[in-house]
C-alpha cells in the first residue's frame, strides 16, 4: 500500500454510512481492532439510528462490519480498563449510551439486519441480537465470554439469551463458549446461515427488491431473499451434539459448585473422546472464570427471564458498576487484555469463598429508582 493510501485509511471514519436502494448500511469501520465499539463510535451509532428513524426515504438498516475477520468483537474493554485505573468517571457514560443505543435497536420501527461473519462479542452481539434478521455465516465466531474477565454477558443479553431453554442459557452465559454460525442457528441467536462469499454480492442483490411503498413485513420478507442462497447449505453444529450433556449439568436450580461437582463425577466415567473434551473444556471454564461474577451471572440470567428488555439493562448497569468499582474486572483485564499473564488473583479466588449476600449485593441496585440513569427506558418510570 502507498504511503497515500495508508495516509486515506488512517483517516477514514470508524462508522460509515450510505443508502443503497433506501437500505441504510451502516458499517463498523475500524477492522485492524476488529471493529471493537470505541465511546465515539457508539455516539455516532446512536445518532445514525435516530436519522435512520426519522427519515421516510429509509426503509430498513442493515449493520456491517469492514474487513473479513469481525462484525464486532466488542466494546473496548482496555481504553475502559485505562478510564478506570485512572480514576476517569467515563467510563460508565460508555455503558449508559452502549445501552441506550441497543435498545433503540432493539424497539427501532424499521427492519435492521445483521451481518455477524466473522466474530460477534460481546457489544457485537449487543447490536447483532437487536437485529431483526441476524445473518452468520461458516467463519462466524459468537460469544459472550465476560465471565472469563469478572464482567458479565451484558449489552442486553440477560434477555437476549432467553430464547434458550433455561439450561443452554447457562451453559453458553456462564462459560462463555465460542459458537459457530451453526451452533448460533441452532440455539436461536442467528436467523440465517450463509456463505460468507454470498454476502460478497448483497448490494447488487438489494438493488433488485422492492423497497417503495411495501409492508414491513414483506419488506423483512423481500430482505431474507436477499441474504439467503436459493440452495443454502447449512454447516453442521458441532455443538448440537452436546446438548443433552448441557441440560443434564446446567440445571436451573443447581448453584455453580453443583454444576461443578456433576461435570466432576461425569468425568470419573467412561466417555468418547469429544464428550470427554467438552467435559473438560466446560469444568475448566467454571474453575477459571471469576467465582463472583460466575454466581451473579447465573443469577442474573434466570432472573432476565422474567424481566422486561429495559428491566434487564437496568439490571446490568447496576452490576457492571459494582463489578468495576469493587469487584473483579480490573484483575480480569489486567490477566487477559494488559499483562496477558492469564493468571488472575480473583477476590474471592474459589467458589466456595462466594457468599450469597455479597451476589445479592452485587444484583441490588445501585441507585434509587428515578435515580437511575436508565429510568426512562422503555418508558417504565413513570409507572415505578
Amino acid at each position: 500500500m502507498s504511503a497515500v493510501l495508508e495516509q486515506e485509511a488512517m483517516h477514514e471514519p470508524d462508522v460509515l454510512f450510505r443508502v443503497v436502494n433506501r437500505v441504510a448500511i451502516v458499517t463498523l469501520n475500524r477492522p485492524a481492532a476488529l471493529n471493537a465499539l470505541s465511546h465515539d463510535m457508539v455516539r455516532e451509532l446512536a445518532v445514525l439510528i435516530e436519522q435512520c428513524r426519522d427519515d421516510s426515504g429509509i426503509v430498513a438498516v442493515v449493520l456491517r462490519g469492514a474487513g473479513t475477520k469481525g462484525f464486532c468483537a466488542g466494546g473496548d474493554v482496555r481504553a475502559l480498563h485505562g478510564m478506570r485505573q485512572r480514576n476517569e468517571s467515563g467510563w460508565q457514560q460508555f455503558f449508559i449510551d452502549e445501552y441506550r443505543l441497543d435498545y433503540a435497536l432493539h424497539t427501532f420501527p424499521k427492519p435492521v439486519v445483521a451481518l455477524l461473519d466473522g466474530i460477534a462479542m460481546g457489544g457485537g452481539m449487543g447490536l447483532g441480537q437487536a437485529a431483526r434478521l441476524r445473518i452468520v455465516t461458516e467463519r462466524t465466531k459468537i460469544a459472550m465470554p465476560e465471565t472469563r474477565i469478572g464482567f458479565l454477558p451484558d449489552v442486553g443479553a440477560t434477555r437476549f439469551l432467553s430464547v434458550m431453554p433455561a439450561e443452554i442459557e447457562l451453559y453458553v452465559g456462564l462459560t462463555g463458549v465460542t459458537l459457530t454460525g451453526a451452533d448460533a442457528l441452532l440455539f436461536r441467536l442467528a436467523d440465517l446461515c450463509v456463505p460468507s462469499e454470498w454476502l460478497d454480492t448483497f448490494e447488487e442483490r438489494l438493488l433488485r427488491i422492492d423497497t417503495a411503498d411495501v409492508a414491513a413485513g414483506d419488506l423483512l420478507r423481500a430482505l431474507r431473499t436477499v441474504f439467503e442462497p436459493p440452495c443454502n447449505i447449512v454447516p453442521h453444529a458441532g455443538l448440537g451434539a452436546f446438548t443433552q450433556l448441557m441440560m443434564r449439568h446446567f440445571d436451573r436450580r443447581s448453584g455453580i459448585e453443583r454444576i461443578v461437582a456433576t461435570l466432576r463425577q461425569d468425568l470419573e466415567r467412561e466417555h468418547a473422546r469429544e464428550v470427554r473434551q467438552w467435559l473438560q473444556a466446560t469444568c475448566d471454564a467454571l474453575t477459571s472464570h471469576s467465582p463472583t461474577m460466575l454466581y451473579v451471572t447465573r443469577d442474573a440470567l434466570l432472573r432476565g427471564r422474567q424481566m422486561t428488555l429495559a428491566e434487564c439493562f437496568r439490571m446490568e448497569l447496576g452490576i457492571v458498576t459494582r463489578a468495576i468499582e469493587e469487584g473483579d474486572f480490573s484483575e480480569g483485564v489486567r490477566a487477559h487484555l494488559v499483562d496477558k499473564d492469564r493468571k488472575p488473583r480473583w477476590a474471592p479466588a474459589t467458589l466456595s469463598e462466594v457468599r450469597p449476600e455479597r451476589v445479592r449485593h452485587f444484583l441490588s441496585s445501585p441507585w434509587r429508582t428515578q435515580a437511575h440513569p436508565l429510568a426512562d427506558l422503555g418508558g417504565q418510570s413513570q409507572n415505578r
